[in-house]
Order: structure tokens, then sequence, then C-alpha cells
């Protein structure tokens, strides 16, 4: 048995730091990735997840990091997403919305499909075809972790948690790959734009020749972080509420509820102040803390939970992602308006359907800011995957477990 070395949360961070620049340095470089729109993070993350199986394979030696840093980027990095959330993108995003909640219960149910039909195919019980497909895929790892037990007791097998866990890894290195490719072919194949090329961008700064942004300074920046920590604080009261409610939702959740209605509140009520919203600053801060969190997630992946798992994963997974590949290019993208937007969902949607919503928004934002901004598709994707997809998600999975 090998040796566990634990990495403290400031340690983890620092890593983070690194391998995100590692990726941007690499992908300066590498034509390749920055052509199929391939994100800085996923890069040096998928790179530093490959150094920590060198080391596992040749020392035995299993590294686990400290995450918590990592999870309050993710708090962070929603909260940015709510103050960029204008009341009236969420009213034009009502349409879009509505299809975009279809369109994921078709995929969930799809997953657990393709899921049962190779674990039959593969002997294993059917109920097991829940973590083949959408607890671990569009659920990710807390979702794979939590219904484990119940497939275990369900289908009377043993490493169900292993098996979620290895499934959901796997997801997240395919979903951080996908979205980008998927993107160039409906955007550059069909020569779309954005609707309105001049608009700030929701996360990260744009490429080299796009149009100017205006200034960022030390008084922009603080202003943001000011606002930030007020939807964050007071999201935390949310949470608790909601909590002693008896309903259990993310943390990131009720602060990107605050984030919203803070950011709309204050440009009702102080129309002349200074912009937070759909600035420089607060894109370049969300970009840190999406940038930050992913590379953190994918170098901590533990690759060798999949090498373990064979060849069932492998055959299983490529299925799932040729199908995810083919629903975003001949149905979510004319559903969703074959248009610029619905190009840079397609690209999310991928992220989200095999790994997880910061991935979704990982590959939206590499989209963007080579191509233009689409401030709906940022409201949309999240408002699915936060909100509305954990509900559906139970309900199905439960059916096939009780099956």
């Amino acid at each position: 048995m090998g040796e566990t070395y634990q990495i403290p949360g400031f340690l983890t961070l620092t890593l983070g730091f690194a391998v995100y620049l590692l990726g941007a340095e690499i992908n300066a470089r590498v034509d390749v990735l920055r052509r199929f729109n391939i994100p800085e993070p996923v890069t040096g993350g998928l790179l530093g997840s490959l150094a920590v199986l060198g080391l596992y394979l040749m020392f035995s030696l299993e590294l686990s990091f400290d995450l918590a840093p990592r999870d309050f980027l993710l708090v962070l990095f929603f909260a940015c997403i709510g103050l960029n959330a204008r009341l009236s993108d969420l009213i034009a995003g009502g349409r879009p919305l509505l299809l975009l909640l279809v369109l994921t219960l078709v995929t969930i149910v799809a997953q657990n499909v393709i899921g049962a039909a190779g674990a039959v195919l593969f002997g294993y019980p059917l109920q097991t075809g829940v973590l083949f497909g959408s607890a671990a895929l569009i659920g990710g790892h807390g979702t794979a972790i939590a219904w484990a037990p119940e497939v275990a007791q369900a289908a009377g097998i043993e490493g169900a948690t292993e098996l979620g866990v290895a499934v959901a890894t796997l997801g997240l290195v395919l979903a951080a790959l996908v979205g980008g490719p998927v993107a160039r072919l409906l955007v550059e194949g069909r020569s779309l734009a954005p609707a309105r090329p001049d608009e700030q961008h929701t996360v990260g700064l744009p490429e080299e020749g796009a149009p100017a942004v205006s200034r960022i300074d030390h008084l922009t920046v603080m202003r943001v972080l000011l606002y930030l920590n007020l939807a964050i604080i007071s999201g935390f009261f949310l949470h608790g509420a909601i909590a002693a409610a008896g309903l259990k939702l993310p943390l990131f959740v009720p602060c990107l509820i605050m984030g919203i209605v803070i950011a709309n509140l204050r440009s009702a009520l102080a129309p002349a102040a200074a912009p937070v919203s759909r600035t420089p600053s607060l894109a370049l801060v969300s970009e840190f803390a999406l940038g930050a969190f992913l590379a953190m997630s994918l170098m901590s992946l533990q690759l060798w939970t999949i090498a373990e798992m064979g060849p069932v994963i492998a055959v299983i997974m490529a299925l799932q992602a040729l199908l995810t590949v083919a629903f975003v290019i001949w149905v979510l993208f004319p559903v969703m308006g074959s248009n610029y937007r619905a190009a840079v969902l397609a690209a999310g949607f991928g992220g989200f359907a095999l790994g997880a919503t910061p991935t979704a928004i990982a590959n939206m934002t590499a989209v963007t800011k080579r191509y233009g901004p689409s401030p709906i598709a940022f409201v949309v994707l999240p408002l699915v995957s936060a909100f509305f997809v954990d509900i559906a998600n139970a309900i199905v999975i439960q059916a096939i477990v009780n099956f």
C-alpha cells in the first residue's frame, strides 16, 4: 500500500496558480490549443494531474489536496455571475432557459439509457447504469458520491463509490476538451458572430485584436471586490435560511441569487453610480476565480481510479461523449436558434453534460474571448445547472435505482 501525502490548502492554491500559468504559457506556444479553444486552466490542470499520476505510478505516492480554497473560488465566481445579471437579460433569457431545461431533461434520460445498457452489457446490475450515466456526468462527483450507497444497496455490489468517482473524473476531463472544438466547428463553419460585439465580456477579457475595453485600476477592482463580498455575505445568510427551511442547496446558489439582487437594486436605486456589472474589472475577477478553480479541480484528479476500472468505463464513456457531441450539434444548436449564442451554449452544454458547471463556463469563456461576448448564455446555463438539474436528476436516478 502506498503512502498518502496531504497537501494543505494554501499550497494547493499556490500550485493551482502555477498550473494555470503553465497552461497559459503552453497555449500561447501551441497554436492548435488556441484554435480549438482549449481553456488555459484545462491545459495546465491536466498536465498537473498527469504529474500526480506519475508520482502514484512510480513511487506509490498518493497526493491528497485540501480543496477548501478552491471551493471558495467557486462561490466567488458565481457571485460574479450574479453581479453581471441584468433584469433585462433574465427576461430575455426566459425562452432559452425553458428550452435548455427541456434539453437537459432529455440528456439526463439519454445518459441513463446508455449507462444502463452499458452496465448490463458488461455484466453489472441495471441500477449501476446511473453511475455510468447522469449521476456521475451531469451530476458530477458530488451527486455520484451521494447516490453510490443507494446504488450499492439496490444492486448488491461493492465499490459503487469508486465507480461513480472514476466515471465523474473521466467525464470532467472529456468535458474540458469537447466544448471548444464543437464551438469552433459551429462558429467558423457557419460564419457566426455576436449580435452585439461591442458588449462587455461577462467572464475574461477579449483576446488581442478584439475591441478595446474600458480602464481597469485599483478603484474599479476594489469596487468589484466590495460588492462581491456583500453578495457572498448576504448569500451566507440566505443559505442559512434555506437550510432552516429544510432545503439543501450548494452555497454558491444563494450567493448567485444575492449577486443578482444586489446588482439590480444598485442599478435601480443609483443609476448614476460608477458601474460594477459588465465591467472589465468584474470580468477579470471572474476569470481569475474560474480559472484557478478549474486548474485546482483538474490537477487534483486521481486518474488512477479510471485505469482501475478498465475497458468498461472506456467503452461507455466513449458512447456518452459521442452522444453529447451529436446532441449539441444536431439538436441543441438548432433548437436554441442556430446563432452565435446557440454556439456558445453548445460549448457550455458539452462541458456541463459531461462534467460540471465551472467546466461549462470555462468552455464558454474560451469561446467568447476569441469570437465575442454572449452575456445571456452566461446567465441561462448557470440558472439551469444551479437550480433545476439536481431536482430533475434526482427524480430520474431514484426511478432507475428503484426499478
